[in-house]
């Protein structure tokens, strides 16, 4: 048992897990940094006095409760539960198949889905916490080539906004972080999977789109340490923020999505408001 309050991370063997992990220890927290190799989950985060890290694979809701009631037995709380481990799998959605479609949503969806069924009783019985899903600018904006895994962040995001006021009555809060492109492993071949070309109409734009996304590895121009680092601080506030917007460009890429929807919705208002019943 510690008087700290507790982080309990996932997906934390490599990028931005491993750097939330480190940035909690050093923000004072006890930290859970949980991944399916704990081995590899201590190598990333390093050694430390109030590090627990336990086997987690997000699929696994066995494997989610044994997690969780491993951190409740050294710790003897929850307070921050930080839902970051996903993958993505990319690919024109003519291309990707119905069981690569629902391996996307199975992660990145029920993933933090079942973590968060885990964790919630704890925080309930303690009238505290807060529940923070990490989704991406593809939680807001879908593209070409990311249909699955926009469709997995646009779910994300609307269970997160509906738990919201379900958990308020308990003092639990809610927290959708939304990253721009950061320098983490999303795009490395251990977090991305790419749909086997199969149709010729596609087969120009998916080389084009796997070169340029394959250039762009390792040149983002958003810092994971720095984010880390300020998601941390953001947990430690009274009021931590429903939606953070993480990275000018995913700012950027917010505020156009907002002026596009209210466009969208002048652009046949008359119409619109014109579908009550006659009086």
């Amino acid at each position: 048992m510690v008087e700290k309050k507790v982080l309990l991370v996932t997906g934390a063997s490599r990028g931005m897990g491993a750097d939330i992990a480190k940035a909690a220890l050093a923000a004072g927290y006890a930290v859970v940094a949980t991944g399916r190799d704990p081995q590899k989950v201590e190598k990333a985060v390093g050694a430390a006095a109030d590090l627990l890290t336990v086997r987690l694979d997000v699929t696994d809701p066995a494997s989610v409760q044994a997690a969780v009631r491993a951190a409740v037995d050294r710790f003897g709380r929850v307070d921050v539960l930080v839902n970051n481990a996903g993958n993505f799998i990319a690919g024109f959605f003519e291309e990707i198949t119905p069981d690569g479609f629902r391996a996307q949503i199975e992660t990145n969806l029920f993933g933090p889905l079942n973590v968060s069924r885990a964790v919630l009783p704890v925080m309930r019985a303690q009238r505290s916490g807060l529940v923070v899903t990490i989704s991406s600018t593809a939680g807001f904006l879908g593209g070409e080539f990311t249909s699955a895994y926009a469709a997995s962040k646009f779910a994300v995001e609307g269970w997160m906004e509906s738990l919201a006021p379900e958990v308020a009555p308990f003092g639990i809060r809610t927290m959708i972080v939304e990253p721009g492109f950061f320098r983490t492993d999303l795009l490395t071949p251990e977090s991305t999977s790419y749909a086997e070309p199969s149709i010729a109409d596609y087969a120009e734009r998916t080389k084009q789109t796997v070169t340029a996304w394959s250039g762009m590895n390792g040149l983002q121009g958003g810092d994971p340490a720095k984010l880390a680092a300020a998601l941390v601080q953001l947990t430690g506030t009274e009021e931590p923020p429903a939606r953070w917007v993480a990275g000018a460009d995913a700012v950027g890429a917010l505020e156009h999505k907002a002026k596009t929807l209210l466009e969208q919705a002048g652009a046949h208002r008359e119409l619109s408001s014109s579908l009550a019943h006659d009086a």
